[in-house]
C-alpha cells in the first residue's frame, strides 16, 4: 500500500504531522478525524528510489531487535511504542526505516506479522508466521525469545560451515596464485639461462614445464577470458534450478564434506520444525516454511513430498523414511515422538545432537585438511622448482665427471 504524509489540527488546536500507509488519501482522512484530528492537507509520498545488494540488515541486528522487543513487551509496552523506540534509536539506518514503516503500518490497523511480511528481505517467511501464532496465542515475548535463539543457533551453524571452507579455498587460491606466477616470470628466467649455458637435450618434466610457460606466455589473455566465462557460466548453471538440484546432489555425496553437509541439513531442518511446532505453528505450515529454509533442493523436495503425504493423512515419520535423505536415527526419533506427543521437544533433542556433530566434524576435517593442503601446495610448487632445476644438476654432474 501507499504511504501518505499528512498534517492536520488536533482538538485543542495543536498542528499535527505524520506518516500514515492507506489504500486512498479518502482513507487517510477517515483515520484522522477517527483519531480527533481534522486534516488540512493529505499528500502521497513519493517513492525513494534506491539501489541496494540484499536488505542491509543482519543477523546480529536482527537478534539484538528481537530480543529488545521481547523484553519490552514482557514488560508491558505497548507494541507501537516498542517499535518506535527501537526504531529510533537503532544503530543501522536502514534497519531503523524499516521497523518506523512497520510502525506506521500497525498505527494503521494492520496486523504486526503483517506488517513484517512487507519487508520479506529482513524477516523472512519462518520469522512473520512465527510472529502471527505469537499474536494468535497471546506469548510474543515467549515466540520472540525462541526466535532470537532460533537464529543465533543458525548463524552459529553458517559460520561453522564456511569456517571449513575458509582454509580450503585460501590455500588453492594461494596454489594457483604461485602456479601463475612462476610460468609467467620465473620459468621464462630459467629457459632463456639453459639456452645461454647450452644445454642440450632437457629431461621430460622441464620440458613440460617450459611448454606450459610458453603455452601461457602466448594464450595469456585468451585463458583468461575462459577462466572468467567457466566461472561465470557454472555460476549462472548453479544458481538455474535443474543446475542448483545437480549441484545440491553432489555436494551431499562428496567424500567427508558430503557427511558434514548432511549433518547440518539435518540440524537445520530439526531446529526449524521443532520452533515452528513449539510455537502453535500448524504441521502442514511448519513444513513448507521449513522446506522454504532448508538451504539443499534436494532436502527441500523431500521436505514437499513429506508433506504432501501427510496432509494426505499419513503420520510424518514414515514419508521421511521414504526419502532416504533423513538418516535411520532421526526418523526414528520422530516417529517415537510422533506417538508420545512430544514431536517439537524430539526434534530440538535431535538439532542439539547434530549440532554437536557438526561441531565436531568440522574440528575434525579442517585438522585433516590443514596438512593435506599443505602437501598439495608444496608438491605443486616442489615439482616446479625440481623440474627447472634438473638441468643444472644434470650439468653439475658431467662437470664432476670431467
Amino acid at each position: 500500500m501507499p504511504s501518505f504524509r499528512w498534517e492536520g489540527r488536533a482538538r485543542g488546536g495543536d498542528i499535527r504531522k505524520g506518516e500514515m500507509v492507506a489504500n486512498n488519501e479518502e482513507a487517510v482522512m477517515v483515520q484522522l478525524r477517527a483519531d480527533q484530528i481534522t486534516p488540512t492537507s493529505v499528500k502521497k509520498k513519493a517513492r525513494e528510489m534506491s539501489i541496494s545488494l540484499g536488505s542491509g540488515v543482519g543477523a546480529k541486528d536482527l537478534v539484538i531487535f528481537t530480543r529488545q522487543f521481547a523484553t519490552m513487551i514482557d514488560a508491558g509496552l505497548p507494541l507501537v511504542q516498542c517499535l518506535e523506540i527501537l526504531g529510533t534509536r537503532c544503530d543501522n539506518k536502514n534497519f531503523g526505516k524499516i521497523l518506523m514503516d512497520v510502525k506506521t503500518r500497525v498505527e494503521s490497523g494492520g496486523a504486526f506479522s503483517d506488517a513484517l511480511k512487507a519487508h520479506p528481505k529482513v524477516f523472512d517467511d519462518l520469522y512473520a508466521n512465527l510472529v502471527a501464532a505469537g499474536e494468535l496465542g497471546g506469548i510474543l515475548d515467549t515466540i520472540m525469545n525462541r526466535l532470537a535463539i532460533y537464529i543465533e543457533k543458525k548463524e552459529k551453524l553458517k559460520s561453522q560451515v564456511k569456517g571449513a571452507m575458509v582454509y580450503p579455498i585460501a590455500i588453492l587460491s594461494v596454489a594457483i596464485i604461485v602456479v601463475f606466477v612462476l610460468l609467467t616470470w620465473v620459468i621464462p628466467v630459467f629457459e632463456a639461462m639453459f639456452k645461454d649455458m647450452g644445454a642440450g637435450a632437457l629431461p621430460l618434466p622441464t620440458k613440460i614445464v617450459i611448454e606450459a610457460s610458453n603455452f601461457m606466455a602466448a594464450n595469456f589473455f585468451v585463458i583468461i577470458l575462459l577462466s572468467a566465462g567457466a566461472l561465470f557460466g557454472l555460476v549462472a548453471f548453479v544458481r538455474s534450478k535443474p543446475g542448483r538440484r545437480i549441484f545440491d546432489a553432489f555436494m551431499l555425496k562428496v567424500p567427508i564434506i558430503g557427511s558434514v553437509l548432511r549433518k547440518v541439513v539435518v540440524a537445520r531442518f530439526s531446529r526449524t520444525l521443532g520452533t515452528l511446532l513449539s510455537s502453535g505453528v500448524p504441521v502442514l505450515d511448519a513444513l513448507e516454511i521449513t522446506a522454504k529454509t532448508a538451504g539443499n533442493k534436494i532436502v527441500e523436495e523431500a521436505i514437499m513430498i513429506t508433506r504432501l503425504r501427510v496432509s494426505e493423512g499419513k503420520d510424518l515419520a514414515s514419508p521421511l523414511m521414504e526419502t532416504a535423505v533423513f538418516p535411520p536415527m532421526v526418523v526414528q526419533m520422530v516417529a517415537v515422538g510422533e506417538q508420545t506427543g512430544a514431536m517439537d521437544q524430539m526434534l530440538n533433542k535431535i538439532a542439539d545432537f547434530y549440532e554437536e556433530e557438526v561441531d565436531v566434524a568440522v574440528t575434525t576435517m579442517t585438522k585433516l585438511m590443514e596438512p593435506a593442503m599443505m602437501v598439495l601446495l608444496g608438491g605443486i610448487v616442489g615439482g616446479l622448482i625440481i623440474a627447472m632445476y634438473l638441468p643444472i644438476f644434470e650439468l653439475a654432474g658431467h662437470i664432476k665427471a670431467e
